[in-house]
């Protein structure tokens, strides 16, 4: 059974391991504001409590995670039943196990109208409601995941399927035009054209880099130059040192050459130049890109919304809430900037985890 089949959550990771035990931590704070009428609560019996409160949640969740697998296998009503009450049989045993051990010690952490099936099965029920609160919340919190992630690679399928129709025409028969009096140059747009859009077909299955995007957009404005000539102008800033190897979401930066292009230089008689320029600025990655355009009545289409959309989508979904794209017109001058967060090689959050 591969990992994306099992509906149980995963309790083998820390951030999830620290859901178990932040919960079962409150349980014994709210246990001890708590007027019950009983013991008093000191700073001993405190410690006690959390002390056994996390061992339980330690075991439960050490013993979830190694039966989540065949957990899984079960109908989700019947594994969620089983999961639970297999919690409440380990603290069953463990609250009597130390009822047996406060007595015989005699520390009185547990007061002596307390007896030991009360006291063993009501730390059953409250571990079996708080690993039921815990796995339906990590549950939905899953579900929650595998909707972004899936709403991530339909923008990506959605600008796959964009770029096809929408650039391809138009290169075939510039490509056309060369073919006769220029074979070389024709020869090398036909290779740049191939490397884009095996590009598209694994936006949705892949992740890059800042060097691939890079030299992607190098190809796609080469094939343009070619259309459009001297009227596309192309001024690239790169300030080094730049973490060329930092993971992106393919096809983020071509997008924004494209709307550039599309509805920048292209609608300008004289044309114009694409400013591009890329900078890490300390844990943060911008890249900008600018161009002369028309106002923006005339310069935001349906179609710039939506490449611009589908990468600030796939931007959030790869880094979170740090990662920002900002856009605005002004004086006949269209600038578009990302930002994302540099984390060392492994900056990209492809996995979401709470």
């Amino acid at each position: 059974m591969r990992s994306d089949d099992l509906w149980l959550p995963d309790l083998c990771r820390l951030p999830r391991l620290a859901t178990m035990f932040g919960v079962a931590e409150l349980v014994v704070l709210i246990l001890a504001l708590a007027p019950d009428g009983g013991a008093r609560w000191n700073p001993l019996r405190f410690v006690s409590a959390s002390g056994f409160a996390l061992w339980l949640a330690l075991t439960i969740a050490v013993l979830l995670c190694a039966s989540r697998r065949h957990l899984s296998r079960l109908p989700v009503a019947l594994g969620s039943l089983t999961a639970v009450a297999a919690a409440a049989a380990i603290a069953w045993l463990g609250a009597a196990l130390l009822y047996q051990l406060d007595r015989s010690l005699g520390y009185g952490l547990i007061p002596h109208n307390v007896h030991t099936p009360q006291f063993a099965s009501g730390s059953a029920a409250i571990a079996a409601v708080i690993t039921a609160v815990v796995l339906r919340y990590l549950f939905v919190i899953d579900g929650w995941q595998a909707q972004v992630r899936a709403s991530a690679r339909a923008e990506a399928d959605a600008l796959q399927a964009r770029i096809k129709p929408h650039f391809l025409f138009n290169s075939m028969n510039t490509i056309a035009g060369l073919v006769r009096h220029d074979p070389v140059v024709a020869e090398r747009a036909i290779l740049d054209l191939s490397d884009l859009f095996r590009a598209a077909l694994g936006a949705g299955e892949s992740n890059s880099s800042l060097r691939e995007e890079v030299e992607l957009a190098e190809r796609f404005l080469a094939i343009e130059a070619l259309r459009l000539g001297e009227r596309l102008k192309v001024d690239w800033r790169l300030l080094e040192p730049l973490p060329w190897t930092l993971p992106l979401p393919r096809l983020v930066l071509q997008p924004l050459l494209e709307n550039a292009v599309l509805h920048g230089i292209s609608r300008l008689p004289e044309g114009g130049c694409i400013d591009i320029g890329i900078v890490a600025d300390k844990d943060e990655l911008r890249i900008i890109v600018g161009n002369p355009s028309l106002p923006p009545r005339d310069h935001v289409s349906g179609g710039a919304r939506h490449a611009t959309t589908s990468v600030g989508h796939r931007l959030a979904y790869a880094f979170g809430p740090r990662a920002r794209m900002t856009s605005q017109w002004h004086e006949g001058y269209y600038r578009c900037e990302i930002a994302v967060p540099i984390r060392g090689e492994g900056a990209a959050r492809w996995n979401l985890q709470p």
